[in-house]
C-alpha cells in the first residue's frame, strides 16, 4: 500500500505509523519523523491493538448535520425556482423562494442561504431571468 497504488494520504500515513511502532519506534519518534502529533500517532497505535489493522489505517465516519430537505422537497424547490415568479415580480429571489416554500407547507423553516446551496446543486442559473432565482 505504501509503495504502489493509489490510496490517500492519511491511509498512507497511518500505515508508516504502524510500520515505524514495528520497529519499536516511540511515540514522540514516531510524531517528529512524520510530522505528525503525538496524540494522532498514539490513536492510530491504540485503534490498532483494541480494533485491528483495517480499523486503524480506515477513518472513522464523521459526524455532520443530517440534510435540510429530502430529495423530493429539493426537486419541487427547483420546479418553483423555475415557475413564473409572483405578481409584481420580474423574477425570484431567494427569500421570496424560502417564503413560498414554507407557505406550501413544505418545510416549517428554511433560511434563503438554504435556498441557494440547494439550487446551486443543481443545473438551474439562478441569475437567468427565464428560469432561476436572482440572489437579491
Amino acid at each position: 500500500m505504501i509503495r504502489k497504488g493509489k490510496t490517500t494520504a492519511r491511509r498512507v500515513a497511518r500505515a508508516h505509523v504502524l510500520l515505524q511502532a514495528t520497529a519499536e519506534a516511540t511515540d514522540t519518534e514516531i510524531a517528529a519523523t512524520l510530522h505528525l502529533g503525538i496524540a494522532s500517532v498514539h490513536w492510530i497505535r491504540q485503534r490498532f491493538v483494541d480494533e485491528g489493522l483495517l480499523a486503524a489505517l480506515s477513518e472513522r465516519p464523521r459526524m455532520g448535520s443530517p440534510p435540510v430537505l429530502t430529495g423530493k422537497q429539493a426537486a419541487f424547490l427547483v420546479a418553483l425556482a423555475c415557475s413564473t415568479p409572483p405578481a409584481g415580480r420580474h423574477r425570484w429571489t431567494l427569500k421570496l423562494l424560502a417564503d413560498r416554500f414554507v407557505e406550501l407547507r413544505q418545510i416549517d423553516m428554511i433560511s434563503p442561504d438554504t435556498v441557494g446551496r440547494v439550487l446551486k446543486k443543481t443545473i438551474s442559473n439562478r441569475g437567468n431571468v427565464r428560469n432561476g432565482a436572482f440572489p437579491v
